[in-house]
């Protein structure tokens, strides 16, 4: 019993995620406010995640071919990952496999550090000083 509550906590604690990332979104977009695009890809990626979960769950259950962890972790990394979470909770899905939360919550960790330095002006920077550069060198 106690086993089956903790899990139940660190499964609604993985929200504490998704709330946590909303924040950082909301709070970026007030001093650097990105393109309405950026929460698409998130959304659409979420909503393409989940279903992949649910897709691998029926087909876990069927006994039948199963979505590779690598394809799971592609869409979770590439925005996705809040629609993993809530299909990990709501499914009971891939909430076992110690190995795979580790490298499911890397890839939760890199796509915000990603989004992080994308959203700030250190990256406009960047990319502005790198097209500077290339257009200097083809001149």
């Amino acid at each position: 019993m106690v086993i089956a509550r903790s899990r139940r906590a660190v499964g609604r604690a993985s929200y504490l995620a998704i709330a946590a990332f909303a924040v950082v979104y909301l709070v970026g977009a007030v001093y650097w406010p990105r393109p309405l695009w950026v929460v698409g890809i998130y959304l659409v990626a979420s909503l393409i995640c989940f279903a992949l979960y649910a897709t691998d769950k029926r087909r876990a259950r069927l006994g039948s071919w199963r979505i590779s962890e690598r394809t799971l972790l592609f869409w979770g990394f590439i925005g996705g990952w809040p629609g993993a979470i809530v299909a990990q909770q709501v499914l009971r899905h891939k909430t076992q496999k110690k190995s795979f939360r580790g490298v499911f919550w890397a890839t939760v960790a890199s796509n915000v550090v990603l989004f992080v330095v994308v959203s700030t002006p250190i990256f406009d920077r960047l990319v502005a000083h790198a097209i500077t550069d290339v257009s200097v060198l083809g001149n």
